[in-house]
C-alpha cells in the first residue's frame, strides 16, 4: 500500500504520525511519501520537500510567499500525477491542499482531508470547492461534521487522537519527574507559540506578563517549551532582551510535560490550546498579530470565540486575549486570578474533563477504517 500524505505545520505532523503508525499495524508494507515534519518522518515518511516551507499564518504573510507556494504545490502536484498512490491524504493546511487535492482527484486519485477548514466560521463558499476536492472529510470535532452532513459532503467524525492518547486524569507530579523539575513549586508554562511569527508578535507580552506575575509571587516559576531549535532561540532571544531575570526552565519538543507539569498555561490561540484542555490546566489563550491581518480578519471571521475549548463549549470557560487586550497587566492578572482562586480551578477541570470524554473516540482505528473502506470503493 503506497499513500500520499502532506502536512503544513507541527500539528499536522502530529496528527500525520499517528495516521501512519495506525495504518503501518494494518498494512505492514505501507509507503509514504509526501511533505512531513520530524515525527511523520520518524514515524517512516520520506518528506519530498521541508515542511517549514508551508509554515505560514495569517491572511497576508501567505500573500508575500505566494509564488514560491504556488511552485510547490506545483512540483508535489505534478510528482504524484507521475507516481499517484493508492490514496493522498490532506492534513489540514486548507488553503493549499484543497487546491492540490483538486488536482489530484481530477487526475484520478482517491483523496481525503483530515481536519476540516473552519468553513463554519469563515468563508463557507469554500465548501462548493470542498465538494469538488475530495472523496472524504475527516473532522476532529463533531459540530464539524454535521455542516458537511448539512452541504452534502462525504464526512466521518473521527474524533481527535490527542484525546485518546492524554489520560482523563494527568499526573502532574509524574510531568515535573520527567522533567527533573522541582514538585512542590507553582509553574506556569509560557507557551508562545510553534511559528515564527507567533513568537514575534506573543513572546514578548507574555515574558513581560510572566515578569510582574514573579515580581508579585517571588516564588512562582516559569517553564516553556518549543517546537524546534530555530523557535527556542527566536523565544531566548526575546527573554534575553525582556526578562533576563525571569526564572524560566527551558525544554524543546516537551510541550506535553510542560503542560502537564504547569498549574497555570498562558498558550497561543489555536492546537496547543486544546492540549491544554485535554490536560485539564487553567489556561489563557492570547493572540496577536498584524494590524492589517487582525482588520481583514474582523470583517470575515464570524464565531464568538478563538480558543478551542471555549468554541467546543459555547461559552467562555477560559480568558482569551486578542490583539490590543493582549497586554502584559491583563495577563499577570488573570494568571493571578487562577493562582488565588483553587475553587475555580477545579470547577473548570471539571468541565475540561467533559470536553475530553466527548472527543475521546479511539479515533486512530475510526480514520484507518474510513481510509481502508473508502479505497475498497
Amino acid at each position: 500500500m503506497r499513500i500520499g500524505i502532506l502536512a503544513g505545520e507541527a500539528s499536522g505532523d502530529l496528527l500525520g504520525a499517528n495516521l501512519i503508525h495506525s495504518l503501518r499495524e494494518r498494512c505492514p508494507d505501507l509507503q509514504v511519501e509526501g511533505i512531513g515534519g520530524a515525527a511523520m518522518q520518524a514515524a517512516g515518511c520520506h518528506s519530498l520537500f521541508d515542511m517549514e516551507r508551508l509554515a505560514v499564518m495569517g491572511l497576508v504573510a501567505p500573500l508575500l510567499r505566494l509564488p514560491d507556494l504556488i511552485k510547490l504545490r506545483h512540483d508535489i502536484g505534478e510528482h504524484f500525477i507521475k507516481h499517484p498512490p493508492d490514496i493522498f491524504i490532506g492534513i489540514d493546511a486548507p488553503d493549499f491542499n484543497l487546491g492540490l487535492e483538486l488536482k489530484l482527484r481530477r487526475a484520478g486519485i482517491p483523496v481525503v482531508h483530515y481536519v476540516s477548514p473552519s468553513v463554519w466560521a469563515w468563508r463557507r463558499y469554500r465548501i462548493k470547492k470542498i465538494a469538488k476536492a475530495v472523496d472524504l472529510m475527516l473532522t476532529l470535532f463533531p459540530f464539524e461534521a454535521a455542516f458537511y452532513e448539512e452541504h452534502h459532503v462525504p464526512v466521518r467524525y473521527v474524533g481527535h487522537p490527542l484525546a485518546d492518547q492524554i489520560p482523563l486524569k494527568p499526573d502532574t507530579m509524574a510531568a515535573r519527574r520527567s522533567l527533573c523539575v522541582a514538585e512542590k513549586v507553582r509553574y506556569v508554562a509560557l507557551l508562545p507559540g510553534s511559528r515564527r511569527q507567533e513568537i514575534r508578535y506573543m513572546a514578548e507580552p507574555m515574558l513581560r506578563a510572566a515578569l510582574l506575575a514573579w515580581r508579585a509571587n517571588p516564588e512562582l516559576k516559569f517553564i516553556t517549551s518549543q517546537i524546534n531549535e530555530a523557535r527556542y532561540q527566536d523565544f531566548y532571544a526575546c527573554y534575553q532582551r525582556v526578562a533576563p531575570e525571569l526564572p524560566l526552565q527551558w525544554f524543546t519538543r516537551r510541550s506535553h510535560a510542560v503542560m502537564a507539569a504547569a498549574d497555570v498555561v498562558l498558550v497561543t490561540s489555536g492546537t496547543a490550546t486544546l492540549e491544554a484542555m485535554l490536560f485539564k490546566k487553567p489556561m489563557i489563550i492570547v493572540y496577536r498579530m498584524s494590524k492589517l491581518t487582525y482588520f481583514l480578519a474582523k470583517k470575515l471571521v464570524k464565531i464568538p470565540f478563538a480558543g478551542l475549548p471555549n468554541l467546543l463549549a459555547n461559552e467562555a470557560l477560559v480568558p482569551e486575549f486578542i490583539q490590543d487586550q493582549v497586554t502584559p497587566e491583563a495577563l499577570c492578572e488573570a494568571m493571578l486570578n487562577y493562582l488565588q482562586h483553587p475553587e475555580k480551578v477545579e470547577q473548570l477541570q471539571a468541565r475540561l474533563t467533559e470536553l475530553h470524554t466527548l472527543l475521546k473516540t479511539d479515533t486512530a482505528l475510526r480514520v484507518t477504517t474510513a481510509l481502508l473502506e473508502l479505497m475498497k470503493k
